[in-house]
């Protein structure tokens, strides 16, 4: 099936440069973002005690902190999570294990004697636990990177494994300083860095990088039939051969994410959604980014040889 079948001489390459700058301001509003409003970490990765309430009537979040205060737990993070009725308590003290959860939950029942709630989700992870996992999820993240910047230069050329990594990392931050950003706009968005979305991370690290691998693949195989062609023709052509492929593929899986995203509940929303920013972000890296930098890289090469 082809899209775009009489539409095969879209000058990518020639316009890279603009979308050089279009990357570096993406990228330096997400970094303004995680310096800036700074990375909020779940209970996965902080560490700390977790309530999710149901109340039969939606409660004042004012009055839910007087109570934690009374018992203190000053600064706890208290939030809607998907409609009024349904409160977030999250509170970093680690009060002898499970005793800050049932102090919690007493406190509150005394706070709100005609307000009955039934505990939806109970967590509790420890301090050291969370700095561990923290730790492993960058460790994690960083050793893909390197194996894949590995074996796509073995697969084709070193500068081809660093145009896909430089490409990933690009994706990655791009896709946390949108996280970031957006977390909190709504109460129907949960965006807390935690273990379901380092999968997203990961998850999408492995799609990004298969869309760039099958451009490059093209590329070469363009490099032997089309040897008298300009490195610049041969990679414009390469990406508009893939370009119909690329839709389906990309826009078959931002369909799936969007139902997700409507549909999926307060559990799958924030995979979802960051599966659905770095999907967009790593189709447009393998055309802007990888695909350009191989390009630019050569064409310096090449000047240097003369």
């Amino acid at each position: 099936m082809h899209l775009f079948k009489h539409i095969n001489n879209i000058d990518f390459m020639g316009k890279r440069k603009i979308w050089y700058t279009v990357s570096l301001i993406t990228l330096f509003i997400g970094i303004l973002g995680i310096v800036f409003k700074g990375i909020t970490f779940g209970i996965d990765f902080l560490g700390g005690t977790e309530l999710l309430l149901r109340f039969d009537n939606a409660p004042a979040i004012v009055d839910i902190r007087t109570a934690m205060d009374k018992i203190g737990f000053r600064g706890s993070e208290i939030k809607e999570f998907g409609n009024p009725n349904d409160i977030l308590i999250f509170t970093a003290e680690q009060t002898g294990g499970a005793k800050a959860a049932e102090q919690i939950r007493e406190e509150l029942q005394k706070e709100f004697p005609s307000n009955k709630f039934i505990v939806l989700r109970e967590d509790k992870i420890g301090p050291k636990v969370g700095a561990e996992l923290r730790r492993n999820a960058v460790y994690a993240v960083g050793a893909t990177l390197l194996i894949i910047m590995i074996y796509v230069g073995f697969r084709f050329k070193f500068i081809y494994g660093v145009a896909g990594v430089v490409a990933l990392f690009h994706d990655v931050i791009a896709t946390l300083g949108f996280i970031v950003l957006f977390n909190g706009l709504s109460t129907h968005l949960n965006l807390e860095i935690n273990q379901t979305i380092m999968a997203a991370f990961l998850t999408l690290i492995g799609f990004s990088i298969n869309d760039t691998v099958i451009v490059f693949d093209r590329i070469r195989e363009n490099l032997k039939i089309h040897k008298a062609e300009s490195l610049f023709n041969i990679i414009n052509r390469s990406v508009n051969e893939t370009l119909s492929r690329t839709i389906i593929t990309s826009g078959t899986v931002i369909l799936v994410l969007t139902v997700l995203i409507i549909f999926g509940g307060e559990v799958n929303r924030g995979f979802a959604f960051t599966f659905f920013i770095g999907t967009i972000l790593g189709t447009y890296s393998s055309i802007y980014v990888a695909s350009a930098i191989v390009l630019d890289y050569s064409i310096r090469n090449e000047k240097k040889k003369h």
